[in-house]
């Protein structure tokens, strides 16, 4: 082999050389750029498992303080008003189709024998109006959920016989003390018309409604 044609071989090794040698550092710096990007993956999952568990923990957290909450006002609203520590409410928390769920009961005494009922199967209508009005308290006064302004009613406690009427009153009139949340009610019960501050008659006449405040020694104009 001749000198020139050994010079020109030598030259074409280096040249090539010099291209493996460019694509060896390209794949080295891909490398590591590819391991520098595994591991800020990695800590970017590690962070959002650690957020998704924690916000999960809070949740639950959040969930067991509603539901005490909800608990607590509705079995006081159902003893108060029935004058009775004999009768509960309880909320039981699951989960179905990977969502929250929950389920209402309302838990009496009989000599000791503790029984679980729906709202609508226990003791007729008139539990079902007290635990419908005590869990929307509770809603409107819970954590951040709570909403201001006053609570509107339409005929609250219409199913609750007539003897607990004077008890449901002192009720409401319990929850604006409690709350200084202001209750205005329509209402055909004589107890709850006679508990507010401010009263008003409304009476049907040929298509006209004709409004008088009442108050403690009677209806008054207005």
């Amino acid at each position: 082999m001749k000198f020139a044609q050994w010079e020109e071989q030598t030259k074409r090794f280096r040249q090539q050389y010099e291209r493996r040698r460019g694509q060896q550092d390209r794949l080295l710096q891909e490398q590591a750029e590819r391991k520098t990007d595994l591991a800020r993956n990695q800590t970017e999952i590690e962070n959002y498992t650690k957020a998704r568990f924690l916000l999960q923990e809070a949740a639950m957290f959040a969930r067991e303080q509603a539901r005490q909450n909800i608990e607590t006002w509705v079995t006081g609203a159902l003893q108060y008003v029935f004058n009775t520590d004999e009768i509960a409410f309880k909320v039981a928390l699951d989960e179905k189709n990977n969502r929250p769920d929950a389920q209402f009961y309302v838990v009496s005494n009989y000599d000791g024998v503790l029984v679980e009922t729906k709202p609508e199967d226990a003791r007729g209508g008139g539990v079902v109006d007290i635990v419908s009005l005590a869990l929307r308290i509770a809603l409107m006064e819970s954590g951040k959920q709570q909403t201001d302004g006053p609570l509107l009613l339409d005929e609250p406690g219409k199913h609750v016989s007539e003897e607990y009427g004077m008890m449901l009153a002192q009720f409401l009139k319990g929850v604006t003390q409690q709350t200084d949340r202001q209750v205005i009610l329509v209402t055909h019960n004589q107890y709850l018309a006679e508990s507010g501050d401010r009263s008003f008659e409304v009476i049907l006449n040929k298509g006209t409604s004709l409004v008088t405040e009442r108050n403690a020694g009677g209806p008054q104009d207005s």
